[in-house]
């Protein structure tokens, strides 16, 4: 029977696909370490393998995988139910649209979990919520959105009730991600030490338009023959996108690293990092670059706008627009004290507002309060904590 005692930690499952190397991914790898352990004991559930961060956790946390075969799977509500129970959790958390936030709700409602919340972090394609998903709106407590632009998208698009959406943004370590000096990795990768350094962290999959980049590269290439392009990360694109380097005639200056665990040293070799999707949430990998000093470059999508600020901590342009993204691009790296100055306020900004203790400091309190909302009146806490507010419904 799963506990009423507030003294004992509450045992929280967040639920998700797999844990590759992802903002997304990372971004629960530090909320799950953040979270006291004192109130707080995270599980990681994966309907599919662990993955690269998965099997890391797994040295940390339990980790638990391997829960749906395929996609017709319905023995995948049983295995979830068996697996609450006998963890006896407290609450359950999905970690974006899909599967997993259709199976992982039904089967926390059927197993009595006192607490299901929706984390979502897409705006649409490839992560749209659906109709099935939508559905279960009734049996979710809460639907977290990672900005305030997106909570807005899921009352109004997504459709789902206003005092049920809370906002907490993202965030990053602003320790670990810190000006400083890139020489060594320069060196390293064997890049000239005073080349100016353009970068991409993303995965490399259709939604994140890296063929815009490439193009971007060949354009800024044939203005400044020094510039070299970092494209971090891997994916199912790869092999067609160092296809397209080859064929732009620009294999020679990109550099596809793959997936790396020294973000914060290659942002620090970084002058200009860029963001070319077709959508986002609030991706954390801008957030990563602005705490580190880097000017960004990115696509008007979703809430970029939100830390991204034209003139303040970067530049914008619009979703697909190959000729803004060089502009602003080769402004950038024209202007070195413009490029300093949108560097240093854009760390500024993100050490106000979306710092790794603020994200973890929301999602304790919503789970909290959801959780002593739903006990007797004779075991809830005099003053329990506040919940983060819900986004308000008429805001648009």
């Amino acid at each position: 029977m799963i506990s009423n005692d507030r003294q004992t930690p509450l045992r929280v499952l967040f639920l998700t696909t797999s844990m590759p190397v992802g903002g997304a991914e990372t971004l629960l790898v530090n909320l799950v370490r953040g979270m006291d352990r004192c109130r707080f004991a995270p599980e990681i559930g994966c309907l599919k393998t662990p993955g690269p961060l998965g099997e890391l956790l797994a040295s940390e946390i339990p980790v638990h995988s391997r829960l749906l075969v395929n996609r017709y799977d319905l023995r995948v509500l049983r295995r979830l139910w068996r697996l609450l129970r006998t963890r006896q959790i407290d609450a359950v958390v999905t970690v974006g649209a899909g599967d997993k936030m259709f199976w992982g709700r039904l089967a926390a409602r059927l197993a009595r979990v006192p607490v299901v919340i929706s984390a979502l972090h897409s705006t649409g394609w490839p992560d749209s919520v659906g109709r099935l998903n939508r559905l279960l709106t009734p049996l979710t407590d809460a639907f977290v959105g990672v900005a305030d632009a997106h909570a807005k998208h899921l009352i109004h698009h997504e459709q789902f009730p206003a005092d049920k959406v809370h906002t907490i943004y993202n965030g990053v370590d602003t320790d670990r991600f810190a000006p400083g000096e890139g020489a060594v990795v320069r060196r390293e990768l064997g890049l000239p030490s005073q080349s100016p350094i353009v970068a991409i962290v993303a995965a490399l999959r259709p939604e994140k338009n890296h063929e815009l980049f490439l193009a971007g590269a060949q354009r800024i290439s044939h203005a400044l023959p020094a510039a070299r392009f970092l494209v971090v990360g891997d994916g199912p694109q790869r092999a067609p996108l160092e296809q397209l380097a080859r064929t732009l005639g620009i294999d020679a200056v990109v550099h596809f690293l793959g997936s790396r665990s020294d973000i914060p040293d290659l942002l620090r070799a970084v002058d200009v990092f860029a963001l070319t999707s077709h959508n986002e949430a609030s991706p954390v990998s801008i957030l990563e670059a602005m705490s580190s000093g880097v000017a960004v470059v990115a696509a008007d999508v979703g809430s970029v706008r939100e830390t991204v600020v034209p003139g303040e901590t970067g530049e914008l342009f619009a979703a697909g627009d190959l000729e803004g993204f060089v502009s602003a691009t080769l402004r950038l790296l024209d202007d070195s004290a413009y490029r300093a100055q949108l560097g240093e306020q854009g760390r500024q900004r993100v050490m106000r507002q979306w710092s790794l203790q603020s994200m973890v400091q929301g999602y304790q309190t919503l789970i909290e309060q959801l959780y002593h909302a739903k006990q007797p009146a004779s075991v809830r806490p005099s003053n329990p904590p506040a919940i983060p507010q819900p986004v308000d419904s008429h805001l648009t």
